[in-house]
């Protein structure tokens, strides 16, 4: 499959601030990861010119009961939106995949966004970091000017900044302008074939961000009928490895550095990483640490993921690899 074809009055906090939080400006906001203390600092003293707008990706698995917009209602950053996963994607027999630049366009027209808003992406209060830096990533495959990663919501609540629960009000529709897409930080499956074919050839390195278990073939997939196992030549970092187990923020650079080292990932430019999961939500949390981290090399996304390999693959093939790394 080609690329192309792949992609196709709300109740107040009962703490003192419960403004919404629509002020002004980038200034505080420098890094692309920020934390509590950074937005709220940049909310309450807003610059000129362009709008802050909390955006929560809150989303989860299939195998849990819980649904993003249903829990978004219950607790937000104050003036939030939502950004619907499941939703804004393209056409495709895989979940979530990234959506045409028409459907990116008009979910960013009816959230009420313009192309001069700043965006700070946070995630479920329950989780951590999950599913905010597969959207923040979304939104700057499509060259959306300023996006931020709030690490994270759950520390936000905890630090007794203001939240809000209940329902929305819909956001006045603007237009915004069908966007290009950038191809290069995206991997097809044809690609992936090669590499798994050939052998990850030198400076190319695949990294799948799956549990452990399920990279070994040892532990079923969520989907059910979806083998488990990985792709030739893949290096496993489980997603869970690279946040705090208490607070669930991504940890500490230095210590992100240290990990992709032990790891065997190679920290300089000459390496490109191809990042993969299960479908292509946590594999951008290995590419928020290793921005984070200071790894460098190019840094690109198979979208269809796990979900589409073991579909389109037959275990005879080879292709599929259960325990060994």
């Amino acid at each position: 499959m080609s690329l192309p074809r792949l992609l196709r009055a709300s109740k107040s906090s009962p703490l003192p601030f419960s403004r919404p939080f629509t002020a002004m400006s980038t200034r505080s906001l420098s890094r692309f990861i920020v934390n509590p203390t950074e937005l709220s600092t940049a909310l309450h003293n807003p610059p000129r010119n362009s709008k802050i707008i909390p955006l929560s990706a809150e989303w989860y698995l299939p195998n849990d009961s819980r649904k993003g917009r249903a829990e978004f209602l219950k607790l937000r950053i104050p003036g939030a939106r939502f950004f619907d996963l499941d939703a804004v994607k393209g056409d495709s027999p895989y979940p979530h995949m990234l959506p045409d630049p028409q459907t990116f366009a008009n979910a960013m027209s009816e959230l009420g966004i313009t192309r001069e808003d700043t965006l700070v992406v946070y995630d479920s209060p329950h989780i951590g970091i999950f599913s905010a830096p597969r959207v923040a990533w979304t939104l700057k495959v499509f060259g959306h000017p300023r996006v931020h990663l709030l690490n994270n919501f759950k520390l936000w609540a905890a630090q007794g900044l203001p939240t809000e629960s209940g329902e929305v009000k819909e956001w006045e529709k603007t237009e915004y302008a069908v966007p290009q897409m950038d191809y290069s930080v995206v991997v097809d499956f044809e690609e992936m074939v090669t590499h798994a074919e050939m052998g990850t050839k030198e400076g190319v390195e695949i990294i799948d961000a799956r549990p452990n278990g399920r990279f070994l073939g040892i532990d079923p997939e969520p989907r059910p009928g979806l083998s488990s196992g990985h792709v030739p030549g893949a290096v496993s970092i489980p997603f869970s490895e690279l946040v705090d187990p208490v607070t669930k923020t991504l940890k500490t650079a230095a210590e992100l550095h240290t990990l992709f080292l032990e790891k065997g990932i190679d920290a300089s430019a000459k390496t490109d990483k191809i990042l993969m999961c299960g479908t292509g939500v946590t594999a951008v949390i290995v590419d928020a640490a290793l921005e984070l981290a200071g790894i460098e090399g190019k840094r690109r996304i198979y979208d269809g993921s796990w979900t589409e390999w073991a579909q389109r693959v037959d275990e005879k093939s080879g292709l599929i690899v259960k325990k060994p790394q």
